[in-house]
């Protein structure tokens, strides 16, 4: 009663899935099949026709006449013309034989040209004596200059000489116009003896006034020096130069009390 119980039971989903499975391999049979033959069939020819508007037809234009052409008469045949009979010249080769060679020429001499006497110069001393005389003539006028600078400078000199005298002259009468005044002014010591000399050097302002006063050589008697350079002091103001140029700033006085 067991092996009853326990029989086997037929499974009804195996059949559906067997026939299913068959059914898509057929399917995929049929897509290769129709897929190769359709691969191998040739392409079809595609035809196409090309349409275009038919071009205008334009009316005929009438053709003008053309002219005849004109018919020119035919020139005159051409005539013979002559031809001239051609000179035959004779040879000459006989006659160049027979002629002989002409010896050839000797060159000339050279004959060296010969100097060209030089012209006279007795023609070229009138050139010289003028140039001579032109010559003598600015000799002539340098020396001329020469003289009348010499004298113009003598005269100069002349000129500066007496004016340096005569400046000489004035000065000098201007310091015996000033020791005059100084001597007027010394009184003289009692026991002077003999013409003893005293210099002083004075310096002088230009209204006269003495500035300073120096002795500068002694007489040997003190006495006689004192009193000269008090008669200094005592004598300012100092006459002035007749002409202002000749003042000098300082003087070299003489005393002498004989003078």
């Amino acid at each position: 009663m067991s092996a009853a119980v326990f029989e086997e039971r037929s499974d009804p989903g195996q059949v559906a899935s067997a026939l299913l499975a068959a059914a898509v391999h057929g399917v995929l049979l049929l897509v290769l099949i129709f897929g190769v033959r359709w691969q191998n069939r040739p392409p079809e020819a595609v035809q196409v026709e090309l349409w275009t508007e038919p071009a205008a037809v334009q009316a005929p234009v009438p053709e003008e006449p053309k002219p005849l052409p004109k018919v020119e008469p035919a020139p005159p045949p051409p005539q013979p013309v002559a031809k001239p009979e051609p000179v035959i010249q004779k040879p000459e080769i006989a006659e160049k034989k027979a002629a002989t060679p002409k010896p050839a020429p000797k060159p000339a001499p050279k004959v060296e040209p010969r100097p060209k006497p030089e012209p006279p110069k007795a023609a070229a001393k009138p050139r010289d004596e003028e140039a001579q005389r032109e010559i003598q003539k600015q000799l002539a006028r340098e020396q001329d200059l020469l003289a009348i600078n010499r004298e113009s400078q003598q005269i100069k000199d002349q000129l500066a000489r007496e004016l340096s005298a005569g400046n000489d002259k004035a000065r000098a009468d201007w310091v015996d116009k000033i020791r005059a005044k100084i001597r007027a002014n010394i009184v003289l010591p009692p026991d002077l003896q003999g013409n003893p000399e005293a210099q002083f050097l004075v310096t002088l302002l230009p209204n006269g006034e003495v500035l300073t006063r120096k002795l500068a050589k002694s007489s040997g008697h003190r006495g006689y020096d004192d009193a000269v350079e008090r008669a200094i002091l005592k004598s300012s103001p100092l006459p002035k130069p007749d002409k202002p140029e000749l003042f000098s700033r300082e003087l070299r006085l003489t005393f002498r009390p004989r003078d």
